[in-house]
């Protein structure tokens, strides 16, 4: 073993496993030795129980996840000029896959990017914030400028910086949720929330404030614009549509009429003002209901009012333990779905949830076309958009499952 400054951990072999094959977790139970003091959030290094260097990473004892992995090199100098680099790599990669739209992306996704427990997400000139490890968020003092910096040399102008820790998973990291925005020299701190953005052509306000997660859903991009391409001339329901951005692409496309659907009525105002603020309402219409009932109701009717129904519910499952449970909603709302269709009909239908493998995705559409009586014509299969890239090592950054058929 080399002579190293940092606390060191040894693992189990299932562990060594893990982490060579590309992982970059060790969980608590794989610990097997602890040499060294530390605090919550350090760096520690990492090596088999035969003393073979396998990483640093940071270390949490409040964690499921004791270390994350944030290097695998040796050589690896953990200083400003480390982080830039990394900061540097993942802009430009944004930059290069996603062109015009890198104005409104998300640019750092913790784990694929190296930058594990951390998400960021560009709307227009602000940056919105999730630090869901201690590790991350002992370094925002280093990260948060260098993120001004390195967009400013490509140049883009950002006006604030604002962070989203109100969710759980901070407190099992030994971390108290908060919002707010990130004081620095330079950036604003009292603005109102709300940010204009355009995305395939089409303008929301994003309110980063109040909305769901960072305030829009940007790992649909692509997806959007893929099931728009079938709407002219169609009569399209989307459910689960929230800030409405499926349900305006398919009316910017020229479908014949759209129903939004969802049970907030925040949500539904805002789709409700983002049509208003494209001049779509014409052709578009709101409901505030449950989805559920919705579907339950009009396939007791025998109703086939559609010609294209686009399901882009919230994740059903964040746990492995309520897969199943998780399956027999899939399963409904796609059932009816399927029996709302005419034949030649349309359906678009995701799950977000990582627990909701691929594998069970598809098992659950088969039997959902079995028990509706359909067969399904594969239009497309896809996932998230290239900003919210696939680590293939790590598959917890394999989440969002997308097809569109065509029920027949």
């Amino acid at each position: 073993m080399e002579n190293r400054n940092f606390p060191y951990v040894t693992v189990t072999r299932k562990a060594e496993k893990s982490l060579r094959g590309g992982h970059p977790w060790v969980f608590g139970e794989e610990i097997t030795a602890l040499i060294g003091e530390y605090e919550n959030g350090d760096l520690v290094d990492v090596y088999t129980e035969g003393k073979k260097f396998l990483g640093t990473g940071f270390i949490n004892d409040h964690s499921k996840i004791r270390v994350r992995l944030l290097s695998r090199n040796a050589n690896d100098k953990f200083d400003e000029a480390f982080f830039e680099r990394r900061v540097r790599y993942a802009f430009a990669y944004r930059k290069t896959v996603m062109g015009d739209d890198f104005g409104n992306c998300r640019l750092i996704f913790g784990e694929a990017d190296q930058f594990p427990g951390l998400t960021v997400d560009r709307f227009a000139d602000v940056l919105v914030v999730q630090t869901l490890s201690l590790g991350m968020e002992k370094r925002k003092p280093i990260l948060f400028p260098l993120f001004i910096k390195v967009l400013s040399e490509m140049g883009e102008r950002i006006s604030a910086i604002y962070e989203r820790n109100d969710v759980a998973i901070r407190e099992l990291e030994g971390m108290q949720q908060y919002t707010g925005f990130y004081a620095m020299p330079g950036l604003a701190d009292a603005l109102d929330g709300h940010v204009s953005i355009c995305e395939n052509g089409i303008t929301y306000d994003v309110d980063y404030i109040n909305g769901q997660k960072t305030g829009f859903f940007l790992d649909q991009k692509y997806n959007r614009a893929a099931v728009a391409r079938l709407c002219p001339g169609k009569r399209v329901l989307d459910c689960f549509t929230h800030t409405g951005a499926f349900a305006l692409n398919a009316a910017q496309a020229g479908a014949m009429h759209v129903t939004a659907v969802d049970v907030s009525a925040d949500a539904i105002a805002l789709a409700r003002a983002n049509a208003v603020r494209n001049g779509l309402e014409g052709r578009m219409s709101f409901l505030c209901t449950d989805v559920f009932d919705l579907l339950t109701g009009m396939a007791a009717d025998g109703k086939r009012e559609y010609d294209l129904i686009i399901l882009d519910p919230p994740a059903f499952t964040k746990s492995s333990s309520t897969v199943k449970n998780a399956t027999r909603g899939y399963k409904e709302i796609n059932m009816k779905a399927m029996k709302l269709l005419p034949r030649g009909g349309y359906l678009a239908t995701c799950s977000c949830s990582h627990f909701m493998t691929e594998t069970l995705f598809r098992k659950m559409l088969h039997d959902a076309a079995a028990d509706a009586g359909v067969s399904l014509r594969q239009i497309e299969a896809r996932q998230q958009s290239p900003d919210h890239p696939i680590l293939w090592n790590v598959p917890e950054t394999e989440y969002l499952k997308f097809y569109i058929f065509q029920v027949v």
